[in-house]
């Protein structure tokens, strides 16, 4: 009796991420068919003003060199300031305090803003800085970002449309070569710079600030409503906001900027789950606003389509939970969804894409694309978290930070002091796993065709797991006293063995 119900569940779940998979083939066609660079403007003859913002919460391995690289960027004398918008609560503040005071002495002009208390975290930091400033752009770097020093010359010029609200450029990777799992975040926001962002500016469709690595005309941030923090993505609803009210958004993939991806899984997961709940948090923000928009239907499809990306998470967590009662029953007996099967090349063409374009050695690099595929699966109770709280509405303005480690290259210079405790979604990535590995032998039986997904299910499950398990493991030997202290606490008073 309830298998038509699981029928129609398994051919939603099936049919909405075989639509963003397809949406994934269709930005790389847009990117192929609008490849043209955006040529640079001239640069202007008298130099607009820049504040350089750096928003800082606990960053003690970054901090210094954030605050140094700033200090470094070249530009119209006396046309550039920086703040340090710094909501420490720990010794970053006193690291952050010294630099400024360093660069202070060399005749920058820089200052250190501390908050004691951090009520709208990023966005309301953002807002505070924005008051301090009569500057006409506002330039934000996270505080694991190194811009060029020619970064703001790059940038500026394209500011000469007075519809352009604000420039984002590609996001590099410090640390991509730290390990597999950085090179595969690396392999991933390869594929979101070098083809979806541009496909998406490009093609003046919807797209987004990404929080950092970019310029903002103060003029429009305050037309658009400031910075606001009733959701988590900040940067997403900004960048909305200023599109529904007729601004422009331009992107620079040929200017980057070298920023850290998270060195740990824990730092990773968290990452992530912030942005499917940030994300899902603008959607339900923007949705009426963007379907009454005077825009064509295609591109208010593509903008539900890149706010709801995360979404499949939850697609893949509902076809999951419903392929052990479809495989009792003896299979899927709806349509044939095996056609669809294409869709899922679309990341993965998406990434080798980027990498062809970046890299002279794209082969090697997209080689870590399973570990990629398997962790992306494994995601999927994180990330469905995300979503559900930004669906509900549970803690809407709790914002997690992700810890940075001040890596370069391979090089890792700590990190440690942030280390991320093991969460309960290792526990339900084991459940799940377990649950996958039996719906396929299940299906091995009775629904064959079902098999290969369910084992790509319960291998993504179980890979994410043993890894959260491993790093914990290993996070818990680094902090526990050498050996010989251990045996030196076992031992009396009187230096007898107790």
């Amino acid at each position: 009796m309830l298998s038509p119900i699981f029928n129609f569940l398994y051919a939603l779940a099936a049919g909405g991420l075989a639509l963003f998979g397809f949406n994934a083939l269709v930005l790389t066609w847009r990117y192929y068919a609008t490849r043209a660079l955006l040529v640079a403007p001239a640069p202007p003859e008298i130099w607009p003003s820049v504040t350089v913002q750096l928003p800082v919460f606990n960053e003690r391995a970054v901090v210094e060199r954030a605050i140094d690289a700033a200090a470094g960027l070249q530009y119209a004398p006396g046309r550039l300031s920086i703040q340090v918008l710094d909501d420490s609560t720990d010794d970053t503040s006193s690291l952050a305090r010294a630099r400024v005071a360093h660069h202070c002495a060399r005749g920058v002009d820089i200052v250190h803003h501390h908050r004691a208390q951090r009520p709208g975290h990023k966005a309301a930091a953002l807002a505070e800085g924005l008051q301090l400033t009569r500057a006409d752009f506002v330039a934000v770097f996270d505080a694991d970002f190194v811009p060029a020093t020619d970064f703001l010359q790059q940038v500026i010029p394209h500011f000469a449309d007075a519809r352009v609200a604000a420039v984002q450029t590609r996001w590099a990777h410090l640390n991509a070569e730290q390990s597999w799992l950085t090179r595969a975040q690396a392999l991933a926001l390869d594929g979101h710079f070098v083809v979806e962002q541009a496909a998406r500016s490009r093609s003046a469709l919807f797209f987004n600030f990404n929080g950092s690595a970019g310029v903002w005309r103060a003029s429009a941030i305050v037309d658009s409503g400031g910075w606001q923090a009733d959701t988590i993505a900040e940067d997403l609803d900004l960048s909305y906001r200023a599109q529904l009210r007729g601004w422009q958004l331009r992107y620079l993939p040929q200017v980057e900027c070298g920023a850290e991806v998270p060195y740990s899984l824990a730092g990773f997961k968290r990452q992530q789950f912030r942005w499917a709940k940030g994300s899902v948090q603008c959607l339900r923000k923007h949705w009426r606003t963007v379907a009454a928009d005077s825009g064509s239907l295609w591109r208010k499809l593509q903008a539900a389509l890149h706010l709801a990306g995360y979404l499949a998470h939850p697609l893949m967590l509902v076809l999951l939970l419903a392929s052990l009662p479809l495989a009792l029953a003896g299979g899927y007996s709806g349509v044939a969804l095996g056609v669809l099967g294409v869709a899922g090349f679309g990341p993965p063409v998406m990434c080798a894409v980027a990498q062809r374009a970046l890299y002279p050695d794209p082969l090697r690099r997209f080689a870590i694309f399973p570990a990629l595929l398997l962790l992306q699966v494994g995601m999927q109770a994180s990330n469905a978290r995300g979503v559900l709280e930004g669906l509900l509405g549970r803690n809407p303005r709790m914002f997690l930070r992700t810890p940075k480690s001040g890596a370069v290259g391979r090089k890792f210079s700590g990190g440690t002091h942030y280390a991320l405790p093991l969460d309960w979604t290792t526990w339900a990535e084991l459940v799940l796993g377990a649950y996958a590995l039996f719906a396929a032998a299940v299906a091995a039986q009775r629904a064959p065709g079902m098999l290969p997904f369910l084992l790509l299910l319960a291998s993504g499950n179980l890979y994410t797991a043993a890894l959260g398990l491993a790093e914990a493991w290993r996070q818990h030997w680094a902090a526990s006293p050498p050996r010989s202290a251990r045996w030196a606490g076992l031992s009396a008073p009187d230096g007898t063995q107790s």
